[in-house]
């Protein structure tokens, strides 16, 4: 709204506001004010109306270690997601395709992971019903909205890409059918059928990947904002025609509009960690975590950077493949563990490192994946 506003007060002259990196700066800058300000009211809000998490897990020893969160607020991802909607509302271009379908997906995502936290919340202790929705529920609501959105994505690809052969090996293919791969100039041609494919399974996978995640004070907000300010560089270098030209990217019209959505997740994360950092005082819980982890998903998939975000949030896929194995070993051994506990941050918090020891280390892993991922951009 102010961007329209703006642009019709100074329509015919060059200004600063038209630039996207100066207004994704304006939103990082909005949302990390914005929850450092907002959140010690939600969180006196949140204690009234008796919002406290209850920590359990299938571990005596986990427990004991985390009995001082008992009763500690969450829900906190309201303020996350009520940041980034007033920062994109503000500071994007509503007459984006990309940023409209950027906030159907964080309404969506945002709506399921608030109704999970509820049911967990207003569970009575005892009644094994702590765990909320169904994971077959969960995953229902997030396939739906991968396929809506893979499929609009998709069609408007086909009407609006340009196309760029000197970036793939056959000439006229249009970026939509580009999978970019890292350190592989040409990329690899996708069709309909694994487009939605592809979609479907990074929606749910980063969305699910981050709510792992999100189990440590600070874990996954720090996790986040690193991931959202290598994503911004990157959305910038693909909607730019003549950068994603020199640097042999799939160039998207009109996607370097989301480097708003970014620099709003980078701020509201930055924001939120204020609160968040050991010993926290309010947690995100599914309202905020579900909701990153698909917006991450989302900006992969609309820069063809699917493969990217395997690098970019490696901590993502370690600690939900920690899991995946934690599972698969206890079923094919008949109930042994793997590890101490998964999420595999637990397995080192049990191992003896203190709860701030483990989110900074891996706090500083997600850097080192960051740097990997933008060295990338020039080994093609």
């Amino acid at each position: 709204m102010l961007y329209w506003a703006v642009r019709e007060l100074l329509q015919g002259q060059h200004y600063a506001y038209e630039n996207v990196l100066f207004r994704g700066t304006c939103a990082a800058l909005f949302c990390f004010l914005s929850c450092v300000l907002v959140l010690p009211r939600l969180i006196r809000q949140l204690m009234r109306w008796k919002l406290g998490d209850r920590p359990e897990f299938n571990h005596a020893s986990l427990n004991e270690l985390t009995r001082e969160k008992n009763n500690v607020p969450t829900m906190g991802g309201i303020a996350i997601l009520g940041a980034i909607t007033v920062a994109v509302l503000l500071l994007a271009d509503l007459g984006n395709f990309y940023v409209r379908m950027g906030l159907v997906c964080l309404v969506w995502l945002g709506v399921l992971g608030g109704v999970d936290d509820y049911l967990k919340l207003r569970a009575k202790p005892g009644t094994g019903s702590r765990d909320g929705l169904k994971m077959y529920e969960k995953l229902l609501f997030q396939i739906g909205l991968a396929v809506i959105l893979g499929y609009y994505i998709y069609r408007h690809g086909g009407a609006n890409f340009a196309t760029i052969g000197h970036i793939v090996e056959e000439p006229h293919l249009p970026a939509y059918k580009v999978l970019a791969v890292p350190f592989y100039k040409p990329g690899l041609q996708m069709g309909a059928g694994m487009f939605m494919f592809v979609t479907v399974l990074v929606m749910t996978g980063t969305s699910n990947a981050v709510n792992l995640t999100d189990g440590m004070d600070g874990l996954a907000s720090g996790c986040v904002a690193i991931c959202a300010l290598v994503f911004a560089i990157l959305v910038y270098i693909v909607g730019t025609e003549a950068m994603a030209i020199k640097l042999l990217f799939p160039y998207v019209p009109k996607s370097g509009e989301l480097v708003v959505f970014c620099g709003a997740i980078l701020g509201s994360c930055l924001g939120f960690l204020w609160w968040n950092c050991h010993p926290a005082r309010v947690f995100m819980g599914d309202t905020g975590s579900l909701p990153l982890g698909g917006l991450i998903g989302y900006v992969a998939i609309v820069t063809r950077q699917e493969l990217m975000l395997l690098i970019v949030g490696g901590v993502f896929v370690i600690e939900a493949l920690s899991v995946i194995a934690q599972i698969g070993y206890f079923k094919y051994t008949g109930g042994r563990r793997l590890f101490r506990c998964a999420p595999i941050h637990h397995h080192f918090h049990l191992g003896g490192l203190s709860e701030p020891q483990t989110v900074v280390r891996f706090w500083l892993v997600a850097v080192v994946f960051a740097g990997i991922a933008l060295a990338t951009v020039k080994l093609r």
